[in-house]
C-alpha cells in the first residue's frame, strides 16, 4: 500500500509537532479510518515529483544556467510541510531532503546551502538524517543558513543545527514549539461499532513489553511520560543550549518549553539570528563562505 508508511507514521509515532499541525493531520488521520481515499494504489508524491534544488545567485545565475566558467552558486532546498522520514503521497521525507543536502554538498559549483524552512515539525524520526546531512554539508567547508517562516518544534530542532538560522518576514515568522508530544486515538468502540473485538496477548515472560502505552490507554500517563517523553525533550533542549550558547535567552518564560514567537520576539531572545528574505539569506550564507575563506587564508598564511 502506497499510503501504509504515512498511515503508520500518523498513528504510531512520538512528534516534536506544533498543535496546529496535528488538529490538520487529525483529518487525514479520519480519511483513512473512513477509507476516504481516492486510489490506494497510487505511487507516492515523491514518485513523481522530484524534489525542486533551486542553484541561485543573482550576479552570476545567468552564467551558470549558460554553462560559462566556474561561479559559485547556493542551493537553495525546500524543507516544507509536516515532517516525516519517509517520502509519501503527501510530500518527500526526509530522508530525500537529505539526499538533495548531499548532493548539493557534494557538487563542486556549490558553495554553500539554505534551507528553505516552511513547518510546523514532524515526527522524531525524521530529525536526524536532517542533521546528519546539514553537519556533512558544514564538513565540507559549505555553510547552511536556514531561511524560515514557519519553523516550529521538529523543524526548528534542525534548523538549529544550521549556521544561521533567519525568519523569512516579521509578520508570518514563527519560531519555537520547543518540546515532545504523542497523541492517539483509542479505537474500540469503533471496532466494536463494526463488530471487531481486538484482543491483545502477552507472553507470560514480557510483562514489561508495551507497559507505557498500555497504561496510557487506560488514562495513566505518568510512565509514558518518563519514559517515552521526558528523555526526547531533554536531548531537545540540550541540543538548542548546544546550538544557540550564548544568544538563547533561557530566563524567558516557556522559551525551552513549547512556546512560540514571532520573528522579532525571536531575535530578541536568541532563537534566530536575524530577519531577512530569501534573497537576503542567500547572500548571508556567501558572506559566511567569504568570511571562512579570509580565516583559512589568515591561518595559512605567515602573516
Amino acid at each position: 500500500m502506497a499510503y501504509s508508511k504515512l498511515y503508520h507514521t500518523l498513528l504510531s509515532s512520538k512528534f516534536f509537532l506544533d498543535l496546529r499541525q496535528v488538529e490538520a493531520l487529525s483529518v487525514l488521520v479520519d480519511k483513512f479510518l473512513r477509507h476516504d481515499v481516492d486510489d490506494f494504489s497510487a505511487q507516492p508524491y515523491s514518485a513523481n515529483h522530484r524534489l525542486e534544488v533551486k542553484k541561485i545567485d543573482a550576479a552570476l545565475a545567468q552564467s551558470v544556467e549558460g554553462g560559462q566558467g566556474d561561479a559559485q552558486v547556493v542551493a537553495v532546498i525546500p524543507l516544507i510541510g509536516t515532517m516525516i522520514k519517509y517520502g509519501t503521497w503527501c510530500n518527500h521525507g526526509a530522508n530525500e531532503i537529505a539526499e538533495a543536502i548531499d548532493e548539493a554538498a557534494a557538487d563542486a559549483r556549490v558553495c554553500g546551502i539554505v534551507l528553505e524552512v516552511d513547518s510546523g515539525g514532524g515526527s522524531v524520526d525524521a530529525i536526524a538524517p536532517l542533521i546528519g546531512a546539514i553537519q556533512r554539508a558544514q564538513a565540507k567547508g559549505k555553510p547552511v543558513v536556514a531561511s524560515c517562516d514557519l519553523c516550529a518544534s521538529a523543524a526548528y530542532y534542525v534548523a538549529c543545527h544550521c549556521d544561521e538560522v533567519m525568519a523569512t518576514n516579521s509578520i508570518s515568522s514563527e519560531f519555537g514549539s520547543i518540546g515532545v508530544m504523542m497523541s492517539f486515538a483509542d479505537y474500540s468502540k469503533y471496532y466494536e461499532s463494526e463488530g471487531i473485538k481486538v484482543h491483545t496477548i502477552y507472553s507470560n515472560l514480557s510483562n514489561y513489553k508495551n507497559q507505557p502505552f498500555e497504561l496510557a490507554r487506560e488514562g495513566k500517563y505518568d510512565l509514558i511520560k518518563t519514559e517515552q517523553l521526558d528523555p526526547l525533550a531533554q536531548k531537545f533542549q540540550e541540543a538548542v543550549r548546544e546550538r544557540r550558547a550564548g544568544k538563547l535567552d533561557e530566563k524567558v518564560e516557556g522559551i525551552l518549553a513549547g512556546r512560540v514567537f514571532f520573528a522579532e520576539e525571536s531575535l530578541a531572545n536568541g532563537l534566530i539570528d536575524s530577519i531577512g528574505s530569501l534573497e537576503k539569506a542567500v547572500a548571508r550564507c556567501r558572506e559566511l563562505v567569504a568570511e571562512a575563506n579570509i580565516n583559512d587564508f589568515i591561518h595559512s598564511s605567515n602573516l
